[in-house]
C-alpha cells in the first residue's frame, strides 16, 4: 500500500530530484513563466509558492531561508522586493499551470506553469 507518500520520484536520484526542483523554481520566479512537462510543473508549484510567501514574510529569516533554497541572489531580491509586495493581500495560489499538448518528441504531457499578474 502507498498510503502517506507524498511527491514524484521522477526516476532522479533524491539529490537530482531536488536540484532540478530548486532551478525549476529559480526559473520560475525569474521569468515568471516555464514551461515543463506536467509532473514537474505539479511538483513545483507548492515550492514556489513557498518561496513566494517567505517575500511577503520580508524579515531577515525568510530572506535566509529563500537563499537557501533559491540558487541566483538576484531572484532571491526580486522574491522579496517584487514579488512578495505584489501578493501582499492574497492568501495564496500565486501560479497557475496551463495544460499545454504532447511533447512533439516523446508525447510526454506538457504545462505552462506562471505567477498570476497582481493582486486578488
Amino acid at each position: 500500500m502507498a498510503h502517506r507518500i507524498d511527491g514524484r520520484k521522477l526516476g532522479r536520484a533524491t539529490d537530482h530530484r531536488l536540484a532540478l526542483f530548486r532551478n525549476l523554481v529559480t526559473d520560475l520566479l525569474r521569468y515568471e513563466k516555464i514551461i515543463t512537462t506536467e509532473a514537474k510543473a505539479r511538483e513545483v508549484r507548492g515550492l514556489a509558492e513557498r518561496v513566494i510567501t517567505l517575500g511577503k514574510r520580508g524579515d531577515l529569516p525568510a530572506r535566509r531561508r529563500a537563499m537557501g533554497f533559491v540558487y541566483d541572489k538576484k531572484v532571491v531580491e526580486k522574491v522579496f522586493g517584487e514579488l512578495g509586495p505584489r501578493y501582499a493581500s492574497r492568501p495564496g495560489g500565486y501560479s497557475r499551470m496551463i495544460k499545454l499538448g504532447p511533447r512533439q518528441g516523446d508525447g510526454a504531457r506538457m504545462a505552462q506553469l506562471e505567477l498570476i499578474v497582481g493582486e486578488a
